[in-house]
């Protein structure tokens, strides 16, 4: 049998299939037709809703909600610590809604302060190495190209297309269709 067949359950039904070599807390909720591969990692404050699909080594870590049908590729680190000296580890949160798209290595950091989220709307890409900071809010069918590096407080409203390999500054503001 192989590993993937000796999976938990398989997405074939509409459940879960988590791989052998996946770590995901028993805490953490996870949606039906949900695949989790191998040496992912999914903390027990993650909530991931139906048809997701987890890709190898990506890590889930803090109060994370996730839709569904949202592609998530090897690497991806999602829910860590923001990059943020003001932050004591208060009890943060990212929001991310249906049928979006984080490629390879996208790293996403929850927000600050107590009460305070990192959110994405839905339909949105996120291509391989793009960082987004903490307590930004991303509208929906937003484009974000490979490694464009987004710092804290940044919103990003809806149909954005952002080119690759740039650097926004904290607290900018990017309009609808920019």
């Amino acid at each position: 049998m192989s590993e993937l067949e000796s999976s938990k359950n398989l997405i074939g039904d509409n459940k879960v299939n988590i791989h052998n070599f996946a770590d995901v807390s028993s805490k953490a909720e996870i949606g039906k037709g949900v695949y989790v591969g191998p040496g992912a990692v999914i903390g027990p404050d993650v909530i991931i809703g139906p048809n997701t699909w987890i890709g190898p080594n990506v890590i889930i870590e803090g109060r994370v909600k996730i839709g569904c049908n949202n592609r998530i590729f090897p690497g991806a680190c999602i829910g860590l610590e923001p990059q943020d000296l003001k932050y004591k580890g208060d009890f943060t949160e990212v929001l991310i809604g249906d049928n979006n798209t984080f490629r390879e290595c996208v790293t996403i950091n929850r927000a600050t302060f107590e009460g305070e989220k990192t959110i994405i709307g839905d339909q949105n890409l996120l291509m391989a190495y793009s960082h987004l900071g903490h307590n930004c809010e991303i509208g929906n069918n937003v484009v974000i190209a490979n490694s464009v590096q987004i710092a804290g407080h940044v919103a990003v409203e809806d149909r954005a297309v952002i080119g690759g390999c740039l650097g926004i500054h904290q607290f900018v503001h990017i309009g609808y269709l920019a």
